[in-house]
Order: structure tokens, then C-alpha cells, then sequence
């Protein structure tokens, strides 16, 4: 029976059926979600190639305490272009410097080139230096609603151009959950706005950019 068990769950661990059969949890996917997840699923790589980037995104919760959740998502980018997806290290229930020491063994742990925090309510550059004064930290201010930021993120698994590897179920559970009005809870989706905004687009926008000039510069050679 044992040998039974861990056959299945290295075949099924992680995906939509094994959490569904061998954990007991029900899963219901939102029809209007921008996240499909046999789509997520699919995506998944085990083997990422070299990265030539890597950032700590930091979605900062407005409080602290109980029921909080600071999303942290660390990610990469592949010479081809491709993002890859390393970890959802987003922890619940610190304090501003609880969650500002998760940041900074994040950054240490993958080696990452920097820090992409939200400007939310002032004091976050501030508090990630208390705790590591070398940490490389860029500021972002969100200036579109959540639903619009997600549109073209959304778009770049859709092209292929995202991977997992391996499942991070909290996150994946916020893509699959997250509509035109938000998550069904009417929560902050923390972990998927660390993904999304502050993630993904610093890698992928920023790589988009330097390859069109880089071609532009080609073509006035």
C-alpha cells in the first residue's frame, strides 16, 4: 500500500486531480478567470535553462498581524525571453520587519539582482534597508487597476512564454480565482500581485524594451 501511495503521488503530486484525490481539496475554478489551470499545468518546466536576471518581487500588505499576507514572488528570465517562475516565498501574519527579513533571504537565497517593491503606504525602501542595507530596491507605483495590470501577464502564459518549475498552489489558487472584479473572496491578491506587477512585468517589459532597441539600433547601423 505504501509503494501504491508514493506511485501516485509522484505521478499526481501537485496537479488539480492529485490535491483533489489524494489531499481531499475541492477545487472550483472561476469561469471568467483569466488563469486556466490545465493552461498553468502545462506550463510547467522542471528544467529551466541558465537565467541572466533575477528579482524579489514585493507585494506589501496595507496592515499587519493576523489574516495579512505579504506576497513575495521570486522570478527569472532565460536568455530566450522566457520568464521562469522560482518560488512564492510570500509569508502571513509578520510584522513590517518580519516581512521585510522574508525579502532579504529571498534575495539571498536565489541570488538575485534586485528588489522590486510597491509603493503602498510610504516607509517600505526605509524598512527593507533596516534589515539589509545593501539590498539593491526599486520602487514601483502601480498606476493602472489590478484587472488591466493582469491582462498582459495573463497574455504571456497564454504564449508560452512563462514557466513553472514545479506548482505553487496559494498563487496558482489566485490565478484561477482572479476575475475582471478581482479574487470571489474580495481579498487582496497578494501573492498574485507580487507575480504579476512587480515580477513579471520588471522582467518581461524591461527585456521587450532593450530587444527593440536593439533592434532599432541594428537597422540605423
Amino acid at each position: 500500500m505504501a509503494g501504491f501511495i508514493r506511485t501516485i503521488e509522484a505521478r499526481y503530486g501537485g496537479t488539480t486531480l492529485g490535491r483533489q484525490e489524494l489531499a481531499g481539496d475541492l477545487i472550483e475554478d472561476r469561469e471568467d478567470a483569466l488563469w486556466k489551470r490545465p493552461d498553468i499545468e502545462a506550463c510547467t518546466s522542471r528544467s529551466p535553462a541558465a537565467l541572466r536576471r533575477i528579482v524579489v518581487a514585493v507585494d506589501r500588505p496595507s496592515g499587519s498581524g493576523e489574516g495579512s499576507c505579504c506576497g513575495i514572488v521570486v522570478a527569472g528570465l532565460e536568455a530566450s525571453g522566457r520568464a521562469v517562475v522560482l518560488a512564492d516565498c510570500s509569508v502571513e501574519g509578520k510584522s513590517p520587519a518580519g516581512w521585510a527579513h522574508a525579502v532579504a533571504q529571498a534575495y539571498s537565497r536565489f541570488q538575485a539582482d534586485r528588489v522590486v517593491a510597491e509603493v503602498n503606504q510610504g516607509g517600505e525602501m526605509a524598512m527593507l534597508k533596516s534589515v539589509d542595507d545593501g539590498l539593491p530596491v526599486t520602487m514601483a507605483r502601480a498606476t493602472r487597476g489590478k484587472p488591466l495590470r493582469a491582462e498582459p501577464v495573463a497574455a504571456l502564459y497564454e504564449q508560452g512564454r512563462v514557466a513553472h518549475p514545479g506548482r505553487f498552489a496559494e498563487l496558482e489558487d489566485q490565478m484561477c480565482d482572479f476575475g475582471p472584479d478581482g479574487l470571489s473572496s474580495g481579498r487582496s491578491p497578494d501573492r498574485l500581485d507580487a507575480l504579476l506587477v512587480w515580477a513579471l512585468t520588471a522582467l518581461c517589459w524591461r527585456a521587450m524594451a532593450n530587444r527593440a532597441c536593439e533592434a532599432s539600433d541594428a537597422r540605423v547601423a
